[in-house]
């Protein structure tokens, strides 16, 4: 398989991920907001963040489905993920109760599994954003 189908499968994968996980966020928004209400580190944030998150995954999907921006979009699909992934590590270290603002079949996970999702999606991330940089200084000389 050439790296630019592999890269075309991982940006696929993220544009569904995102796309999937904006919609049930914004389908049942009231749900999600007071979600992120219940979150010890974001009760104060939730009326914002609850629009900032599923429109930062609508916009990197985006980025990811504009070829000239790809290299953008992985770099922040990494970004996205990492800050998901570091928030379920302190949300299970720290927090006396742990909330779920996740929709859809991530609800039915448990957070040891999400983790585990998430760590796998952070390193899906970085080898397209490892597999795109290789492909564009190939390109370039």
């Amino acid at each position: 398989m050439k790296t630019n189908q592999v890269i075309d499968i991982i940006s696929a994968i993220f544009i569904l991920l995102f796309l999937y996980a904006a919609a049930n966020k914004l389908i049942d928004h009231q749900k999600f907001e007071v979600q992120i209400g219940q979150s010890p580190i974001l009760t104060g944030y939730a009326a914002v963040i609850s629009w900032i998150i599923p429109a930062t995954e609508i916009f990197i999907s985006i980025l990811l489905i504009i070829p000239s921006a790809r290299q953008w979009g992985l770099l922040a699909s990494f970004s996205l993920m990492l800050m998901f992934t570091a928030y379920i590590i302190v949300i299970l270290n720290f927090a006396e109760r742990i909330p779920c603002s996740c929709g859809g079949i991530l609800e039915k996970m448990g957070w040891t599994a999400h983790l585990i999702f998430n760590i796998c999606f952070v390193l899906l991330a970085l080898t397209g954003v490892f597999l795109e940089a290789k492909n564009r200084l190939q390109s370039q000389g």
